[in-house]
């Protein structure tokens, strides 16, 4: 069983919490909203992941954010994947006032209330993460 472990997290403002759309460059998930996530290379540190994610995806300075939550990491696997599985170690942030700068790996952004999240179309086990965090 191939194994990947993805940080995912969410800068919220207020109570308002920032969602991505995935662009058509990335590799996997095109199109589905997620939030900012990364590939944690080999032995690093999620939470230092997490914060490099936040900076190249969306363009905001590690001092500009501040952790909230961490949550248990959450597995996530896909029938149509049967030999492989997604550990997601879950992120929450705060920012105040971000001025949010897209990489190429997304191609729009919202805020939203979390409650909002079930209407969108989203990357798999998005919602697990998001509750696992509030």
């Amino acid at each position: 069983m191939r194994l990947t472990k993805i940080v995912t997290s969410f800068i919220r403002d207020g109570r308002r919490l920032l969602i991505l759309k995935r662009s058509g460059q990335v590799k996997s998930m095109r199109g589905l909203w997620a939030g900012i996530s990364g590939v944690i290379e080999e032995n690093e540190e999620p939470l230092r992941r997490a914060k490099v994610e936040i900076f190249e995806e969306v363009g905001i300075a590690e001092k500009d954010v501040t952790l909230v939550r961490a949550a248990q990491e959450i597995m996530v696997s896909l029938p149509q994947h049967k030999d492989h599985e997604w550990e997601i170690f879950p992120f929450l942030f705060e920012a105040k006032d971000p001025v949010i700068r897209l990489n190429w790996e997304n191609s729009e952004f919202r805020w939203i209330d979390a409650d909002e999240l079930e209407g969108y179309e989203t990357v798999p086990g998005l919602q697990r993460v998001l509750l696992s965090l509030l």
